[in-house]
């Protein structure tokens, strides 16, 4: 499954839509991590799960809602705030994401929301040392 040639349309769409949700630098950095043993791995996933993004059916912020749900359905906290970062850089607001969070905590239980908003807070205090605007932050 590896990347076999420099013309790919679907691993560079892919790729191109992972650079717009999740930024440069992060991808910049993620690449940079490649290893021999994880670059089939790392293609599979520019080529599947980025490749989503690229359909036309719903907008990036939709998808961008659906993903953050469902990593607190799931509890991969590492990928919720990944995403929830993204988010926020991008200009989602904090409003939204609390919606997204008392809705969680409805279908998938008051402890998983608990839990997400924790990880907000901690977030939400990391990216305001770093001098990031929050969108709808009080």
């Amino acid at each position: 499954m590896a990347r076999k040639t420099e013309k790919d349309p679907v691993y560079d769409a892919g790729m191109k839509a992972r650079r717009r949700i999740l930024g440069d630098k992060y991808v910049d950095r993620a690449v940079k991590k490649i290893r021999p043993h994880t670059r089939d791995f790392q293609d599979y996933v520019v080529r599947s799960a980025w490749q989503v993004w690229t359909r036309p059916g719903l907008d990036d912020r939709t998808r961008r809602l659906l993903v953050l749900g469902t990593m607190v359905a799931i509890g991969r906290w590492e990928e919720f705030v990944m995403h929830a970062r993204a988010a926020l850089e991008a200009g989602m607001s904090i409003k939204d994401i609390e919606e997204v969070l008392i809705q969680q905590g409805i279908y998938c239980g008051v402890p998983a929301a608990n839990t997400a908003f924790h990880h907000i807070n901690d977030l939400i205090d990391a990216m305001t040392r770093e001098g990031v605007k929050i969108k709808g932050l009080k």
